[in-house]
């Protein structure tokens, strides 16, 4: 079976969503931090080095002890930051990463479609009631029998289920 390829693939593509949704800003100290959290209350916004794309919205939050209503108020207008100058350079790397998993997918998908044909293929064979021979360690021919024809057919099975879809 195929699936660590594409168990893969997901997980590239889970590990580079959430690398998107990085902050960068410098603290009070001047040291840069790096985090998937905002930075603290009060960090000035010309030390916020970089936002994800997403934190353009404001999110009100009602503090414990504070009632509904005081929160239901206007939010806040948000404050325009300066343009960042890595926006071209970035848009292009999202570009450049959109046509990597375009012919990512692309690849996996044709590699599904020969794997479901090779499949197809090997349970009409076995199917039909020719007999079946096989290569041993040793070099020589050997006659598959029922239980191996059976499990055979299982796993052909197993493999059209999984890649013919």
């Amino acid at each position: 079976m195929r699936r660590k390829p594409f168990l893969l693939l997901m997980i590239g593509l889970a590990l580079a969503a959430s690398a998107q949704a990085q902050w960068k800003w410098k603290d009070a100290k001047g040291n840069v931090q790096y985090s998937d959290r905002p930075p603290p209350v009060g960090t000035p916004d010309k030390d916020i080095l970089l936002r994800p794309p997403s934190a353009s919205r404001i999110v009100g939050v009602v503090p414990a002890g504070q009632s509904a209503s005081a929160a239901s108020a206007p939010a806040p207008r948000p404050v325009a930051s300066a343009p960042n100058p890595d926006a071209a350079r970035q848009k292009q790397e999202q570009e450049r990463d959109a046509a990597k998993q375009k012919e990512e997918e692309r690849r996996v998908a044709e590699q599904r479609r020969e794997n479901c044909a090779r499949a197809q293929g090997n349970l009409r064979d076995l199917q039909s009631g020719i007999r079946i021979t096989r290569t041993n360690e040793q070099g020589e021919r050997i006659f598959m029998d029922d239980v191996q024809r059976q499990a055979e057919v299982e796993r052909a099975r197993q493999l059209i289920t999984s890649e013919c879809r």
